[in-house]
Protein backbone atom coordinates (compact mmCIF):
# COMPACT_ATOMS: atom_id res chain seq x y z
CA UNK A 1 0.00 0.00 0.00
CA UNK A 2 2.84 2.40 0.92
CA UNK A 3 5.40 1.13 -1.62
CA UNK A 4 5.06 4.22 -3.82
CA UNK A 5 4.63 6.71 -0.95
CA UNK A 6 7.62 9.02 -0.56
CA UNK A 7 8.68 12.30 1.06
CA UNK A 8 10.48 14.80 -1.15
CA UNK A 9 11.98 16.79 1.76
CA UNK A 10 12.29 14.36 4.71
CA UNK A 11 14.82 16.65 6.42
CA UNK A 12 11.92 18.76 7.70
CA UNK A 13 11.01 15.92 10.07
CA UNK A 14 13.83 17.22 12.30
CA UNK A 15 11.42 20.00 13.23
CA UNK A 16 9.48 17.45 15.29
CA UNK A 17 12.23 17.92 17.90
CA UNK A 18 10.68 21.31 18.59
CA UNK A 19 7.44 19.76 19.81
CA UNK A 20 8.84 18.39 23.12
CA UNK A 21 10.38 21.82 23.72
CA UNK A 22 7.01 23.46 23.10
CA UNK A 23 5.32 21.07 25.52
CA UNK A 24 7.93 21.81 28.18
CA UNK A 25 7.57 25.56 27.64
CA UNK A 26 3.76 25.29 27.89
CA UNK A 27 3.92 23.38 31.21
CA UNK A 28 6.49 25.80 32.65
CA UNK A 29 4.54 28.90 31.58
CA UNK A 30 1.25 27.50 32.87
CA UNK A 31 2.69 26.77 36.30
CA UNK A 32 4.28 30.18 36.45
CA UNK A 33 1.06 32.00 35.51
CA UNK A 34 -1.11 30.22 38.09
CA UNK A 35 -1.28 32.26 41.33
CA UNK A 36 -1.56 30.44 44.63
CA UNK A 37 -3.75 31.56 47.56
CA UNK A 38 -3.79 29.51 50.76
CA UNK A 39 -7.05 29.64 52.76
CA UNK A 40 -8.50 27.34 55.37
CA UNK A 41 -11.80 26.72 53.53
CA UNK A 42 -13.48 27.57 50.19
CA UNK A 43 -16.99 26.92 51.42
CA UNK A 44 -17.83 30.60 51.20
CA UNK A 45 -16.69 30.83 47.56
CA UNK A 46 -18.75 30.00 44.52
CA UNK A 47 -16.61 27.89 42.17
CA UNK A 48 -17.39 28.23 38.46
CA UNK A 49 -15.65 27.34 35.21
CA UNK A 50 -13.84 24.33 36.65
CA UNK A 51 -14.65 22.18 33.56
CA UNK A 52 -13.42 24.88 31.19
CA UNK A 53 -10.27 25.20 33.26
CA UNK A 54 -9.58 21.49 32.83
CA UNK A 55 -10.27 21.65 29.10
CA UNK A 56 -8.09 24.69 28.49
CA UNK A 57 -5.01 22.57 27.49
CA UNK A 58 -7.12 21.48 24.52
CA UNK A 59 -6.14 24.75 22.86
CA UNK A 60 -2.47 23.88 23.12
CA UNK A 61 -3.12 20.32 21.88
CA UNK A 62 -4.88 21.71 18.80
CA UNK A 63 -1.90 23.95 18.15
CA UNK A 64 0.54 21.04 18.53
CA UNK A 65 -1.46 18.95 16.07
CA UNK A 66 -1.49 21.83 13.61
CA UNK A 67 2.29 22.18 13.95
CA UNK A 68 2.77 18.44 13.36
CA UNK A 69 0.61 18.57 10.24
CA UNK A 70 2.49 21.60 8.90
CA UNK A 71 5.87 19.89 9.47
CA UNK A 72 4.62 16.78 7.65
CA UNK A 73 3.33 18.98 4.82
CA UNK A 74 6.76 20.66 4.55
CA UNK A 75 8.28 17.19 4.03
CA UNK A 76 6.09 17.00 0.88
CA UNK A 77 4.44 13.58 1.06
CA UNK A 78 3.49 12.25 -2.36
CA UNK A 79 2.79 9.10 -4.27
CA UNK A 80 4.69 8.20 -7.41
CA UNK A 81 3.53 6.06 -10.31
CA UNK A 82 6.47 4.79 -12.38
CA UNK A 83 5.93 3.56 -15.92
CA UNK A 84 8.67 2.36 -18.26
CA UNK A 85 9.05 2.24 -22.00
CA UNK A 86 11.83 0.33 -23.71
CA UNK A 87 13.33 0.96 -27.09
CA UNK A 88 15.73 -1.31 -28.94
CA UNK A 89 18.69 0.84 -29.91
CA UNK A 90 20.77 -1.91 -31.48
CA UNK A 91 18.95 -4.83 -33.07
CA UNK A 92 20.51 -8.18 -33.94
CA UNK A 93 19.44 -10.39 -36.83
CA UNK A 94 20.22 -14.07 -36.25
CA UNK A 95 19.99 -17.06 -38.59
CA UNK A 96 20.23 -20.52 -37.06
CA UNK A 97 21.59 -23.02 -39.60
CA UNK A 98 20.73 -26.57 -38.51
CA UNK A 99 22.11 -29.82 -39.87
CA UNK A 100 19.22 -32.27 -40.35
CA UNK A 101 21.12 -35.16 -41.91
CA UNK A 102 20.40 -38.71 -40.74
CA UNK A 103 23.37 -38.65 -38.36
CA UNK A 104 21.53 -36.00 -36.30
CA UNK A 105 19.35 -38.86 -35.06
CA UNK A 106 22.31 -40.34 -33.16
CA UNK A 107 21.51 -41.07 -29.53
CA UNK A 108 24.66 -39.78 -27.80
CA UNK A 109 22.50 -36.80 -26.78
CA UNK A 110 19.08 -37.48 -25.29
CA UNK A 111 16.68 -38.38 -26.81
CA UNK A 112 18.81 -37.73 -29.91
CA UNK A 113 20.98 -34.93 -31.26
CA UNK A 114 18.24 -33.21 -33.25
CA UNK A 115 15.61 -33.23 -30.50
CA UNK A 116 18.16 -32.06 -27.91
CA UNK A 117 19.11 -29.20 -30.22
CA UNK A 118 15.47 -28.21 -30.79
CA UNK A 119 14.80 -27.97 -27.05
CA UNK A 120 17.87 -25.83 -26.38
CA UNK A 121 17.41 -23.65 -29.47
CA UNK A 122 13.77 -22.98 -28.54
CA UNK A 123 14.85 -21.62 -25.15
CA UNK A 124 17.48 -19.48 -26.88
CA UNK A 125 14.80 -18.02 -29.17
CA UNK A 126 12.51 -17.24 -26.22
CA UNK A 127 15.36 -15.37 -24.52
CA UNK A 128 15.84 -13.07 -27.54
CA UNK A 129 12.58 -11.04 -27.51
CA UNK A 130 14.11 -7.98 -29.19
CA UNK A 131 15.88 -9.70 -32.10
CA UNK A 132 14.81 -11.05 -35.46
CA UNK A 133 15.55 -14.73 -36.02
CA UNK A 134 15.41 -17.00 -39.06
CA UNK A 135 15.94 -20.74 -39.61
CA UNK A 136 17.93 -22.53 -42.33
CA UNK A 137 18.09 -26.31 -42.51
CA UNK A 138 20.52 -28.35 -44.54
CA UNK A 139 21.67 -31.88 -45.25
CA UNK A 140 23.01 -32.64 -48.76
CA UNK A 141 21.38 -29.37 -49.82
CA UNK A 142 19.84 -26.45 -47.93
CA UNK A 143 16.75 -24.26 -47.82
CA UNK A 144 15.24 -21.50 -45.71
CA UNK A 145 12.79 -22.85 -43.17
CA UNK A 146 11.83 -19.40 -41.83
CA UNK A 147 12.99 -15.98 -43.08
CA UNK A 148 14.24 -13.62 -40.37
CA UNK A 149 11.27 -12.33 -38.42
CA UNK A 150 10.49 -10.71 -35.08
CA UNK A 151 7.47 -13.01 -34.61
CA UNK A 152 8.87 -15.58 -32.19
CA UNK A 153 5.74 -17.73 -32.36
CA UNK A 154 6.43 -18.39 -36.06
CA UNK A 155 10.09 -19.24 -35.40
CA UNK A 156 9.24 -21.51 -32.48
CA UNK A 157 6.59 -23.30 -34.52
CA UNK A 158 9.07 -23.82 -37.36
CA UNK A 159 11.72 -25.05 -34.92
CA UNK A 160 9.26 -27.57 -33.51
CA UNK A 161 8.59 -28.80 -37.05
CA UNK A 162 12.28 -29.34 -37.88
CA UNK A 163 12.90 -33.05 -38.45
CA UNK A 164 14.82 -35.47 -40.59
CA UNK A 165 13.05 -36.56 -43.76
CA UNK A 166 13.91 -37.87 -47.18
CA UNK A 167 13.13 -34.61 -48.99
CA UNK A 168 16.68 -33.32 -48.82
CA UNK A 169 19.54 -35.22 -50.39
CA UNK A 170 21.51 -37.03 -47.71
CA UNK A 171 24.92 -35.76 -46.73
CA UNK A 172 26.27 -32.66 -44.97
CA UNK A 173 26.58 -29.57 -47.13
CA UNK A 174 28.10 -27.14 -44.66
CA UNK A 175 29.03 -24.70 -47.43
CA UNK A 176 25.48 -24.55 -48.75
CA UNK A 177 23.97 -24.20 -45.27
CA UNK A 178 26.29 -21.28 -44.58
CA UNK A 179 25.73 -19.68 -47.98
CA UNK A 180 21.95 -19.86 -47.64
CA UNK A 181 22.21 -18.24 -44.21
CA UNK A 182 24.40 -15.46 -45.64
CA UNK A 183 21.83 -14.90 -48.37
CA UNK A 184 19.14 -14.44 -45.72
CA UNK A 185 21.20 -11.79 -43.91
CA UNK A 186 23.09 -9.94 -46.65
CA UNK A 187 20.38 -7.29 -47.13
CA UNK A 188 19.68 -6.88 -43.43
CA UNK A 189 19.89 -3.33 -42.03
CA UNK A 190 20.52 -4.57 -38.49
CA UNK A 191 23.50 -3.24 -36.57
CA UNK A 192 24.71 -6.81 -35.96
CA UNK A 193 24.22 -9.92 -38.11
CA UNK A 194 24.93 -13.39 -36.72
CA UNK A 195 24.82 -16.97 -37.97
CA UNK A 196 24.77 -19.92 -35.57
CA UNK A 197 25.79 -22.94 -37.67
CA UNK A 198 25.48 -26.40 -36.13
CA UNK A 199 26.64 -29.68 -37.62
CA UNK A 200 27.65 -33.15 -36.46
CA UNK A 201 29.76 -34.05 -39.49
CA UNK A 202 32.10 -32.78 -42.17
CA UNK A 203 31.39 -31.14 -45.51
CA UNK A 204 30.74 -34.00 -47.94
CA UNK A 205 27.98 -32.68 -50.21
CA UNK A 206 26.79 -29.57 -52.03
CA UNK A 207 28.42 -27.43 -54.69
CA UNK A 208 29.51 -24.45 -52.56
CA UNK A 209 32.85 -24.64 -50.77
CA UNK A 210 32.54 -23.69 -47.07
CA UNK A 211 35.53 -21.36 -47.37
CA UNK A 212 33.85 -19.46 -50.20
CA UNK A 213 30.69 -19.19 -48.09
CA UNK A 214 32.69 -17.87 -45.12
CA UNK A 215 34.29 -15.26 -47.40
CA UNK A 216 30.80 -14.13 -48.36
CA UNK A 217 29.94 -13.85 -44.67
CA UNK A 218 33.00 -11.67 -44.11
CA UNK A 219 32.11 -9.48 -47.08
CA UNK A 220 28.65 -8.78 -45.65
CA UNK A 221 29.90 -8.31 -42.09
CA UNK A 222 28.20 -11.45 -40.75
CA UNK A 223 29.65 -13.10 -37.65
CA UNK A 224 29.40 -16.89 -37.52
CA UNK A 225 29.37 -19.08 -34.42
CA UNK A 226 29.96 -22.74 -35.26
CA UNK A 227 28.98 -25.71 -33.11
CA UNK A 228 30.27 -29.24 -33.53
CA UNK A 229 27.66 -31.60 -32.09
CA UNK A 230 28.47 -35.12 -30.95
CA UNK A 231 30.36 -37.06 -28.31
CA UNK A 232 34.03 -37.90 -28.68
CA UNK A 233 34.67 -41.36 -30.14
CA UNK A 234 31.78 -43.69 -30.97
CA UNK A 235 28.02 -43.03 -30.90
CA UNK A 236 24.85 -45.02 -31.48
CA UNK A 237 23.82 -43.75 -34.91
CA UNK A 238 21.47 -44.79 -37.78
CA UNK A 239 23.17 -47.24 -40.13
CA UNK A 240 20.22 -48.51 -42.20
CA UNK A 241 16.48 -48.11 -42.80
CA UNK A 242 14.33 -51.13 -42.00
CA UNK A 243 11.41 -52.23 -44.25
CA UNK A 244 8.92 -50.60 -41.87
CA UNK A 245 10.63 -47.23 -42.33
CA UNK A 246 12.33 -47.11 -38.94
CA UNK A 247 16.08 -46.82 -38.47
CA UNK A 248 18.45 -49.58 -37.53
CA UNK A 249 21.07 -48.27 -35.12
CA UNK A 250 24.66 -49.29 -34.71
CA UNK A 251 27.85 -47.86 -33.26
CA UNK A 252 29.55 -45.40 -35.54
CA UNK A 253 32.50 -43.08 -35.29
CA UNK A 254 31.81 -39.38 -34.73
CA UNK A 255 33.59 -37.42 -37.46
CA UNK A 256 33.42 -33.65 -37.16
CA UNK A 257 35.63 -31.40 -39.24
CA UNK A 258 36.61 -29.20 -36.30
CA UNK A 259 39.41 -27.51 -38.24
CA UNK A 260 36.92 -26.28 -40.83
CA UNK A 261 34.45 -25.06 -38.22
CA UNK A 262 37.21 -23.25 -36.31
CA UNK A 263 38.40 -21.64 -39.54
CA UNK A 264 34.90 -20.39 -40.42
CA UNK A 265 34.41 -18.96 -36.93
CA UNK A 266 37.81 -17.27 -36.87
CA UNK A 267 37.47 -15.75 -40.35
CA UNK A 268 34.09 -14.20 -39.55
CA UNK A 269 34.89 -12.99 -36.04
CA UNK A 270 32.84 -15.68 -34.32
CA UNK A 271 33.74 -18.58 -32.08
CA UNK A 272 33.79 -22.38 -32.30
CA UNK A 273 32.16 -24.63 -29.70
CA UNK A 274 32.01 -28.39 -29.20
CA UNK A 275 28.92 -29.92 -27.61
CA UNK A 276 29.41 -33.51 -26.47
CA UNK A 277 26.29 -33.78 -24.30
CA UNK A 278 23.00 -32.04 -23.55
CA UNK A 279 24.44 -29.85 -20.77
CA UNK A 280 27.32 -28.58 -22.89
CA UNK A 281 24.95 -27.77 -25.74
CA UNK A 282 22.78 -25.76 -23.34
CA UNK A 283 25.83 -23.95 -21.97
CA UNK A 284 26.98 -23.06 -25.49
CA UNK A 285 23.71 -21.37 -26.40
CA UNK A 286 23.74 -19.52 -23.07
CA UNK A 287 27.25 -18.26 -23.81
CA UNK A 288 26.26 -17.09 -27.29
CA UNK A 289 23.26 -15.37 -25.72
CA UNK A 290 25.66 -13.47 -23.42
CA UNK A 291 28.09 -12.65 -26.23
CA UNK A 292 25.41 -11.19 -28.48
CA UNK A 293 23.50 -8.75 -26.32
CA UNK A 294 20.95 -6.35 -27.76
CA UNK A 295 21.24 -2.79 -26.51
CA UNK A 296 17.99 -1.67 -24.89
CA UNK A 297 17.23 1.95 -24.04
CA UNK A 298 14.79 2.28 -21.17
CA UNK A 299 12.71 5.38 -20.52
CA UNK A 300 11.09 5.87 -17.13
CA UNK A 301 8.13 8.18 -16.62
CA UNK A 302 7.27 9.42 -13.12
CA UNK A 303 3.80 10.67 -12.29
CA UNK A 304 3.76 12.40 -8.89
CA UNK A 305 0.65 13.18 -6.87
CA UNK A 306 1.28 15.67 -4.06
CA UNK A 307 -0.42 14.89 -0.73
CA UNK A 308 0.58 17.95 1.34
CA UNK A 309 -2.43 20.11 0.44
CA UNK A 310 -4.89 18.15 2.56
CA UNK A 311 -2.47 18.35 5.52
CA UNK A 312 -2.18 22.13 5.19
CA UNK A 313 -5.97 22.49 4.99
CA UNK A 314 -6.43 20.31 8.07
CA UNK A 315 -3.76 22.27 9.95
CA UNK A 316 -5.51 25.51 8.98
CA UNK A 317 -8.81 24.12 10.24
CA UNK A 318 -7.27 23.19 13.60
CA UNK A 319 -5.75 26.66 13.96
CA UNK A 320 -9.12 28.23 13.15
CA UNK A 321 -10.87 26.04 15.74
CA UNK A 322 -8.25 26.94 18.33
CA UNK A 323 -8.62 30.67 17.53
CA UNK A 324 -12.40 30.41 17.68
CA UNK A 325 -12.40 28.60 21.05
CA UNK A 326 -9.77 30.91 22.50
CA UNK A 327 -11.81 34.04 21.81
CA UNK A 328 -15.24 32.59 22.59
CA UNK A 329 -15.57 29.70 25.03
CA UNK A 330 -12.19 30.18 26.76
CA UNK A 331 -12.00 33.97 26.47
CA UNK A 332 -12.41 34.60 30.20
CA UNK A 333 -9.44 32.34 30.90
CA UNK A 334 -6.88 34.08 28.65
Amino acid sequence: MFENFTFENPQFFWLFLLLPLAIGWFIWKRNKQQAELKISSIKGFKVSGSLLTKLRPLLFILRLLAMALIITALARPRTVDVSTKTKTTKGIDIVMAIDISASMLAKDLKPNRLEALKDVAAEFIKDRPNDRIGLVVYAGESFTKTPITSDKSIVLSSMKDVRYDNVLENGTAIGMGLATSVNRLKDSKAKSKVIILLTDGSNNAGFIDPKIASELAVEYGIKTYTIGLGTNGMALTPVAILPNGSFQYGMGKVEIDEDLLKEIAKATGGKYFRATNNKKLEDIYQEIDKLEKTDIEEFKFYNYEEKFRSLVLLAGLLIFIEFLLRYTVFRSFI
